[in-house]
Parts: structure tokens; C-alpha cells; sequence
């Protein structure tokens, strides 16, 4: 079917894999773009208090949503991506400022704020940074740099814990 814009021709919408496959490949996207972005995995911990400080979106994860949010001098571009379930819950949300002081200068707020939620929460945050081109993952307060494709793909796979339950 031409007009079939879903590119992911056998994974479930609204499954974690097809989420998981559009969270990666706008990351991707980005990075070579030199686009900044954070993108926000709940786990476990609840993130209300951070999606009531953005705009609620609520809407379907595609690759093309997540890139279109993050294009720079858009409403929506500053601030941090939250997804949780299997939505995108809201986007421009404030995150708390780590301040712990060995993480390198060449960071920018976007790093730190990433690493600030990391501290707070279990969720999972993916930053792309503007500056390198590089995708960075913060969790449980580590920060850990330069992902490929085929480990950021991996690390969401082993690492990100969506209850059964929340998924439809």
C-alpha cells in the first residue's frame, strides 16, 4: 500500500520494539544532523511532576514526531521528551540540573539535565548533542557516551522496563 507511512512493516504499533525502533532511528537522525534532543524513558519511577512542567502531547511514538518536536526554533524543541507507556506524554519539560561536579565541562545543560533526572529517577534518558553529533545515555546517575545505533538499540532493549500491563 503506497499510502502505508508506517516504515515498520512487521513490528506492532504501540509495541516496545516499534518504539524502541522510532526512539533509535530519530535519534540517529539527529545526531547526524546536528540536532540537540532528550528524550526521556520512564521506567518505574513516575515522572508527573516533569511532564506537568511541559506541554502534554499524548500522542503515537514515530520517528517522524520525535524529529519534527526537536527541529531547533520550534515551539516545542527546548526541554526534554517524555515517553511513557506507549506514548509521548509531553514535550519542553524541565529537568533538574545535576550538580555533580566530575561530569566533564565540554557538557552542556542538556547533559546535566539528563544526569540531574538520572539521580532522581530510574528513567532513561538519551541526549543528542548538538555540539558532537553524539547520542549519550544518563541512568542512575552514570553518563555514558557515544552510542551506535546497534548499542543504543540494545541498551533500550536490556534496560528499559515497561510494565506488560501499561502496554495495550
Amino acid at each position: 500500500n503506497i499510502f502505508n507511512i508506517n516504515n515498520y512493516k512487521d513490528v506492532e504499533k504501540d509495541s516496545t520494539e516499534h518504539i524502541i525502533k522510532a526512539v533509535v532511528d530519530s535519534s540517529r537522525h539527529m545526531a547526524r544532523r546536528r540536532i540537540g534532543a532528550l528524550i526521556v524513558l520512564e521506567n518505574n519511577t513516575g515522572l508527573e511532576e516533569y511532564v506537568e512542567s511541559g506541554i502534554t502531547v499524548n500522542a503515537e511514538v514515530t520517528n517522524e514526531l520525535i524529529i519534527n518536536i526537536f527541529i531547533p526554533n520550534t515551539p516545542l524543541h527546548d526541554g526534554a521528551m517524555i515517553i511513557d507507556e506507549n506514548k509521548i506524554r509531553a514535550a519542553s519539560c524541565v529537568l533538574p540540573l545535576s550538580d555533580n561536579r566530575s561530569i566533564a565541562s565540554s557538557y552542556g545543560t542538556r547533559h546535566r539535565a539528563a544526569l540531574g533526572l538520572s539521580e532522581v529517577t530510574d528513567a532513561i534518558i538519551i541526549a543528542v548533542s548538538e555540539e558532537t553529533g553524539k547520542i549519550s545515555i544518563c541512568q542512575n546517575g552514570r553518563l555514558v557516551t557515544d552510542f551506535s545505533e546497534k548499542e543504543l538499540t540494545k541498551y533500550l532493549e536490556e534496560n528499559w522496563q515497561q510494565s506488560p500491563e501499561n502496554l495495550i
